[in-house]
């Protein structure tokens, strides 16, 4: 295994072994360790001083289900802490299978140019990007695909990650070589244009292939917890069928659905928007109701959405933004929502910072709730780099300040996803707590809370969510960190041999001897790690809360987020 240093000021590259620190980390493990090594807590997010890290997780590049997720390290600039975003796509194989550990860039050109990083089997070269300078994402990927072959796997930045907004996300193509996987959240996208870098190239023809010390122990494993994920009914039946959309109708049931700038609970409109009804417009039009978001995944809970001519419009169309652009602006249009979300794909924003920042130009009045021909052309302002368009690009809290409107649903500046806090209470204590800023996924509570998975916690009661939410958050930076898809925690919770799996695919690939404990050690580690970066960065524990305005009432249930400063700080007492 090597990790590649690009040092963008000098157009340099060089291959490293990997230090010994470094050898049992991936994933989000290994980019958050290399940020918190490297990068100075203080230092401005866009300037020279901060780096990207790329790094597939610890699984990547076997025939482990479901571990092709790649992490994306860095220091945000939405949020100003450390960072770790998230993606499918086909990248992370192809990284793990060429020997690359990571991917670090640094330093910024001296010339201002945008150049291209092209991955092969030979090595790692920088090549002159002119010719994909102010193209979307959808166009940059036909571009690269054409000058260096179809299978290439293309990491690009749309106009929005030249602009170097904060809510710039990188695009990663799936296995279709569409631009709809990416890593979305905290403005990763924005510290890629501050390098002069508009697109990562991954060809992985003739790489070597992951080198597995025990194949035999290794299939068995594999075989064993694949197994357990079909047989799990959100894993095998839920998410293939209705992909993460199902949770619309259940969400909006529970009362925790936020609807009009978190006003309620509940959205009229939701039986339009929902993944049933997404269901049935799919497959009347030929899309793909079941799809993979990256090679071996078995539980494929992406989809392929097409408009109503039956041609293609999206993919990889998900809960939290059909969320953030439908109940959270009172928009009930699937196919508006889903155009909103092509163009999110293709500027290079994410979704759920998009969508709640038009949420908010909506409570200043900028458009009014509801208009989703407003909302595209909001969107199309922010590709286009008009002033709105750039204030708006710079996310919720940016916006909010803006327009003067206090109402604005985010933690540490970057935006809530798609469960009200007073309702869904644990996921409240992620969103307070987590390192990263608002992030459902850092902490999934709603397993316990509405879906009943792995236990039963009262979604409307404080009582057991610190703990809930500690326990969620240790795992899942483990998690993070094996490539493993975040949804294989269904399975995990409920099934008590499905970890144990996992220990012994992890230990049958590296010759290790692994305890569950480990893994726990590993997950409170990398906690440890980020929070001490954030605390040198001047974050302190009056960072851990929500916004005021969550002490409303939220109907239909009643509810309040009813938290103490004490039971919030005491979360991180490991």
């Amino acid at each position: 295994m090597k990790i590649y240093r690009i040092d963008m000021t000098e157009g340099k590259v060089a291959a490293e072994e990997v230090a010994e620190k470094y050898a049992a980390l991936g994933g989000r493990g290994l980019t958050s360790q290399i940020i918190a090594d490297e990068v100075d807590p203080n230092c401005h997010a866009l300037g020279g001083g901060n780096k990207l890290v790329i790094a597939p997780g610890l699984l990547s590049g076997t025939s482990a289900p479901s571990s092709g997720r790649l992490s994306v390290g860095t220091k945000s600039p939405l949020t100003g802490t450390i960072k770790e975003s998230n993606a499918g796509g086909t990248a992370s194989q192809k990284l793990a299978k060429l020997g690359i550990k990571a991917i670090i860039i640094e330093g910024q050109p001296k010339d201002g140019k945008f150049y291209t990083i092209k991955i092969t089997n030979d090595g790692v070269q920088l090549l002159d990007a002119a010719k994909l300078i102010g193209k979307r994402n959808y166009d940059v990927g036909d571009l690269a695909r054409g000058d260096f072959g179809e299978k290439v796997c293309v990491m690009s930045i749309g106009p929005a990650g030249e602009y170097k907004v904060s809510a710039a996300s990188i695009a990663v193509t799936d296995g279709e070589g569409r631009p709809v996987r990416h890593c979305g959240r905290g403005g990763t996208g924005a510290v890629m244009g501050s390098k002069g870098v508009k697109a990562v190239i991954i060809d992985d023809a003739g790489a070597p292939g992951v080198e597995v010390k025990d194949k035999d122990k290794f299939k068995e494993a594999a075989r064993d917890f694949s197994k357990m994920l079909l047989d799990h009914p959100v894993c095998g039946q839920g998410l293939p069928t209705y992909g993460t959309a199902v949770l619309v109708n259940i969400l909006n049931e529970a009362g925790g659905l936020p609807t009009k700038n978190f006003r309620s609970g509940r959205f009229d409109g939701a039986d339009k928007i929902g993944g049933e009804a997404m269901y049935d417009i799919i497959n009347e039009r030929k899309g793909n109701p079941t799809h993979g978001c990256h090679p071996g995944c078995v539980m494929r809970c992406s989809q392929v959405y097409n408009d109503k001519e039956g041609n293609y419009l999206t993919a990889g169309f998900e809960y939290e933004t059909i969320w953030a652009f439908g109940a959270h602006c009172t928009i009930d249009d699937l196919d508006a929502i889903a155009t909103l979300d092509r163009l999110c794909d293709d500027i290079g924003v994410d979704t759920i910072e998009m969508g709640v920042t038009v949420g908010v130009a909506m409570e200043a009045g900028i458009i009014p709730f509801g208009d989703a021909e407003g909302a595209i052309d909001l969107l199309q302002q922010v590709g286009e780099g008009t002033p709105l368009g750039r204030i708006l690009g710079n996310g919720a809290s940016f916006t909010g300040k803006a327009y003067g409107i206090t109402r604005v649903p985010t933690v540490k500046d970057q935006s809530m996803p798609a469960y009200d806090p007073r309702a869904v209470k644990g996921v409240g204590v992620t969103y307070a707590t987590t390192t990263q800023g608002a992030d459902h996924t850092a902490g999934y509570s709603v397993t316990a809370n509405i879906l009943k998975v792995g236990g039963n916690v009262d979604p409307l009661n404080k009582e057991g969510q610190v703990d809930l939410s500690r326990n969620l958050q240790i795992a899942t930076a483990a998690v993070d960190s094996t490539g493993l898809c975040l949804f294989v925690a269904f399975a995990v919770l409920d099934e008590p041999k499905a970890l144990p799996r996992v220990v012994d695919m992890l230990n049958a690939q590296y010759g290790l001897s692994l305890t569950l404990d480990d893994v726990t050690a590993l997950g409170q580690s990398i906690l440890k790690v980020e929070r001490d970066f954030n605390a040198k960065a001047g974050f302190t524990k009056s960072h851990d809360r929500l916004p005021e305005f969550f002490k409303e009432v939220l109907e239909p249930h009643g509810t309040t987020w009813d938290f103490t400063d004490e039971e919030l700080d005491n979360l991180y007492n490991f």
